[in-house]
């Protein structure tokens, strides 16, 4: 019988919405795609309890994912007026 190692999912929010990984590290350009958002019109914000950590200027940085980060999305540039 083969002894199979199973990889930690870690659960994290993005807006509010639950995502989860097993992958030790996300870039926040990955973190926007997996939760459906578009990076080229968002960047990722970390929540850090009251901090906030913006990967605006770097989106490729790698994030040592754990169980119950939050993230939030803001939107780059002007919002369209209708």
């Amino acid at each position: 019988m083969m002894n199979e190692q199973h990889e930690p999912t870690f659960n994290y929010t993005v807006d509010g919405e639950r995502q989860s990984t097993s992958q030790h590290e996300m870039t926040p350009l990955r973190i926007l795609e997996v939760a459906g958002i578009d990076s080229k019109t968002h960047y990722l914000i970390q929540i850090i309890g009251k901090e906030k950590e913006s990967y605006k200027d770097n989106p490729n940085a790698p994030i040592h994912m754990h169980e119950n980060m939050k993230f939030i999305s803001v939107a780059t540039g002007p919002t369209p007026v209708s």
